[in-house]
């Protein structure tokens, strides 16, 4: 990475980085709205979620977007050392892949395409998530 660029995407975190639970859940529901065969992979005591939002206000879901944002929180922190964090990220996608969780729902050129070919459809009305989704305690 070129010097700038670094500090570019400090700046960028810094306001996300201030509610991260409310941006990691609108991160959630739009893999979710772009990728729906991912929700049946969450499952919390043997829970199926008949839905995004059910899934978006459980307690234990929202403990894990916590969790996705503190490591994005620390690769940013990293960003200019990346490799200090390669065998926790490694092991971190074979948990992820022993799951059913696959790459290419996360590659950038499949969510720009996703999200380009949404834009494309008929239009969709706006989903609002319920206000629990945002709660730390998912009431």
């Amino acid at each position: 990475m070129e010097r700038p660029e670094p500090e570019l995407i400090r700046q960028s975190w810094r306001a996300v980085s201030r509610s991260p639970l409310e941006h990691g859940t609108v991160l959630f529901a739009r893999l979710f709205d772009l990728e729906p065969d991912l929700l049946p992979l969450f499952q919390y005591n043997c829970r199926q979620f008949s839905s995004p939002e059910d899934c978006l206000s459980s307690p234990e879901f929202l403990d894990h977007i916590r969790k996705v944002m503190f490591v994005i929180d620390t690769a940013v922190t990293n960003v200019e050392d990346l490799s200090s964090l390669e065998e926790y990220l490694a092991g971190l996608g074979k948990k992820h892949r022993a799951v059913g969780v696959k790459f290419s729902s996360f590659s950038l050129s499949f969510l720009a395409e996703r999200q380009l070919s949404s834009k494309r459809a008929e239009p969709r009305r706006a989903r609002t998530l319920p206000a629990s989704a945002c709660s730390p305690l998912g009431n």
